[in-house]
C-alpha cells in the first residue's frame, strides 16, 4: 500500500497578505480619499462662514454702515442685555431675551401643532395599500416642487380681509375675524411649510408598526386611547423625534413667515438678523445675534441628541425584557 500523496498548492505570499488584512480591517481605518471632497464641502460653506459670522460679531460698526472695521469690541454682546442712555450709563435691557423667547415658544407651538396633524395623517397613509401609499407619500412631497416664498403669499391671499376665509365669515352674517397679519397667521404659515418634515419621519416609523399588536390590545378590552397612548404612540417615537428635531430648528430661526404673515409688530430672531444686516447694516450686532441662534440651536441639538439616547436605551431595555 503506497503511502497517500500531499499536493500543495502555490500561493502568492504577498496576495495572502493583502488578503488577509482585507478581511480583518476594521470599520474607519480604511482609506479616507472619499471623505475628503465632503470635509472640503463643509469647511468651505459651513465651518469658514461660521467662524466669519462669530468673528464679524466682536467688531465695530464700520464708518460706512456696510460691514466691520475694527477694534475687537464687545459692544453688540453687550447691546443683547443691556441699552446705554446719552449719559453712558448702562441698564438692563430685556427685549432681545423676550425676542429670543417668543422664537423659541412659537417654534415649540409650531413643532407641537406640526406633529398633532402628523401623527394621524402618517398612520393613515401607513394603513394604506402599497400602491397608495406611494402615490400619498409623493403627495405629502409636493409642497416641496414650490417655492416657499409663493406659498406664503397664497395664506396671505387666504387670511386677509378681503380674503376666502374672512368672506366666507361675511356670508354668514358674522363678523370677520383679524386673521393678517398676526401671530396666528405666522404660526398657521410655519405648521404649513414644516409639516411634511414632521409626516415622513413618522410615517416610516409607522410603516414599520405592526398594527396586529394593535388588534390584539383591543382584544384585551383596552380602550382605543389605551391603545393610542400605550401601543401605537411609543412605536412612533423614534419617527417623533427626529420630525420634531426638522421642525424645530428651522422654524426657530424662520424670517419669511414672521416677516410677511406677522406683520411690523411681530419681532422673532429670524426677522430681527435680517432687519439689522439689510435695514440698520449693523453687520456686527446682526453676527451677535446670530451668534446667540447658533448656541440656542447648539442647545436644542443637544437636547435632541439626549433624548435619543435616552430612547434608544430604553429600546435595548425593552428588547432583553
Amino acid at each position: 500500500m503506497s503511502a497517500p500523496t500531499h499536493h500543495t498548492v502555490p500561493v502568492d505570499l504577498k496576495t495572502a497578505e493583502q488578503f488577509r488584512k482585507t478581511q480583518w480591517r476594521r470599520p474607519g481605518s480604511g482609506s479616507t480619499a472619499l471623505a475628503w471632497p465632503g470635509l472640503i464641502l463643509g469647511i468651505v460653506f459651513v465651518a469658514i462662514p461660521v467662524l466669519l459670522v462669530i468673528g464679524y460679531s466682536f467688531m465695530s460698526k464700520a464708518p460706512g454702515g456696510v460691514g466691520v472695521a475694527g477694534p475687537i469690541s464687545f459692544d453688540s454682546w453687550s447691546k443683547l442685555l443691556f441699552e446705554e442712555d446719552f449719559a453712558g450709563n448702562r441698564s438692563f435691557n430685556p427685549q432681545y431675551l423676550t425676542i429670543l423667547w417668543r422664537s423659541v415658544w412659537m417654534a415649540a407651538l409650531t413643532t407641537v401643532l406640526a406633529m398633532l396633524l402628523a401623527i394621524p395623517t402618517a398612520v393613515w397613509i401607513a394603513t394604506r395599500p402599497a400602491r397608495m401609499r406611494n402615490a400619498l407619500v409623493l403627495a405629502v412631497t409636493i409642497p416641496f416642487w414650490t417655492n416657499t416664498l409663493i406659498r406664503t403669499y397664497a395664506w396671505m391671499i387666504l387670511l386677509n380681509d378681503q380674503g376666502l376665509i374672512n368672506n366666507g365669515i361675511s356670508a354668514l352674517g358674522l363678523t370677520p375675524l383679524p386673521l393678517f397679519p398676526s401671530p396666528f397667521a405666522t404660526v398657521v404659515g410655519l405648521v404649513y411649510v414644516f409639516v411634511p418634515f414632521m409626516i415622513l419621519p413618522i410615517y416610516t416609523s409607522a410603516a414599520k408598526f405592526d398594527f396586529r399588536l394593535a388588534e390584539a390590545a383591543y382584544d384585551l378590552g383596552a380602550t382605543r386611547w389605551r391603545v393610542i397612548t400605550r401601543v401605537l404612540i411609543p412605536s412612533l417615537r423614534s419617527g417623533m423625534l427626529a420630525g420634531s428635531l426638522l421642525v424645530f430648528v428651522p422654524a426657530l430661526g424662520a424670517f419669511i413667515q414672521p416677516m410677511l404673515l406677522g406683520g411690523a409688530k411681530l419681532d422673532l430672531i429670524g426677522t430681527v438678523i435680517q432687519r439689522q444686516f439689510k435695514d440698520s447694516m449693523n453687520w456686527p450686532f446682526g453676527a451677535a445675534i446670530s451668534v446667540a441662534l447658533l448656541l440656542l440651536t447648539l442647545i436644542a441639538l443637544l437636547g435632541f441628541a439626549f433624548a435619543a439616547k435616552r430612547l434608544s436605551a430604553q429600546g435595548e431595555k425593552a428588547s432583553l425584557l
